[in-house]
């Protein structure tokens, strides 16, 4: 894995750090496959129960580094506006970065926490948008971008925003982007929770080691219904909710937390 993305797993937890802070965390084609391939490991690993996304230096994540892609570009041999400009190595990074990142990140089957601790701009706020929650410093921020470099959405921006903020909503801040301040961005509903700058890491942490600590299954379910819900009717997302409640209710963290209840104690979810 390139030094670029640090990847750590204690007690449950796996932290995954953009590590490119001297290029405010910009996405060149290694940062990408190394955390795309970070993901992935997290998401597969019995051991892993919860992630926290968080990045260090001043920014979260400013997209796509604009210098490679341009290089990219030039490569692929074709004058603006022509078909060729759009193909090879600087297009494909939608196909063969951006889409598993966001898929990785929304589908595993456990809860992932971004800590924003900068601007998070285009593919880097689509990244903290596919998150489960989100803890911002109060000096971060938001900004779609795209479209000022006369490019369309990506990195799931197109489904994740409206469905944080309302279409409407989305439509603005993609149409006309501008940097939208964490606490503009807690009243729009992106940030689940804003905290001073130098809280942030110890914050985003507690957070995601609480998930880490918690019944992991029960997580699993929770972030499956949501996904079917937003796509299925109420009768199907019913029966969903009872096929995932179902599995729910067969796991040793339900009858561990039954059984803490009668006992009036705390339970200690096994994750399984």
């Amino acid at each position: 894995m390139a030094d670029t993305v640090l990847y750590e797993v204690s007690d449950g937890l796996a932290t995954i750090t953009l590590n490119r802070p001297e290029a405010r965390n910009a996405l060149d084609v290694d940062t990408k496959a190394a955390l795309r391939d970070a993901l992935r490991t997290a998401g597969a690993d019995s051991a892993v129960r919860a992630v926290l996304l968080t990045a260090n230096g001043q920014a979260f994540c400013v997209g796509q580094d604009l210098k490679e892609h341009i290089a990219l570009l030039e490569e692929a041999g074709g004058a603006a506006g022509t078909p060729a400009a759009g193909r090879g190595g600087a297009m494909s990074t939608v196909r063969e970065h951006y889409n598993p990142i966001v898929t990785a990140i929304a589908t595993m089957p456990k809860p992932v926490v971004a800590g924003v601790n900068g601007i998070a701009a285009g593919a880097g706020a689509g990244f903290a948008f596919a998150c489960d929650y989100r803890v911002v410093a109060d000096t971060a921020a938001f900004n779609t971008s795209f479209v000022g470099v006369g490019l369309s959405a990506d990195s799931g921006t197109s489904w994740t925003l409206p469905r944080l903020i309302g279409r409407s909503r989305a439509a603005e801040l993609l149409l006309f982007p501008r940097t939208v301040s964490a606490q503009e961005a807690h009243e729009l509903g992106i940030a689940n929770r804003v905290v001073p700058a130098g809280e942030l890491a110890a914050e985003a942490a507690s957070v995601a080691r609480r998930l880490a600590e918690g019944p992991t299954v029960a997580y699993a379910a929770v972030k499956a219904s949501l996904a079917y819900g937003e796509a299925h009717s109420l009768v199907d997302t019913l029966a969903k909710e009872d096929e995932l409640q179902t599995a729910a209710g067969a796991s040793e963290d339900h009858r561990i937390a039954v059984d803490a209840f009668l006992k009036k104690e705390k339970p200690r979810f096994l994750g399984r």
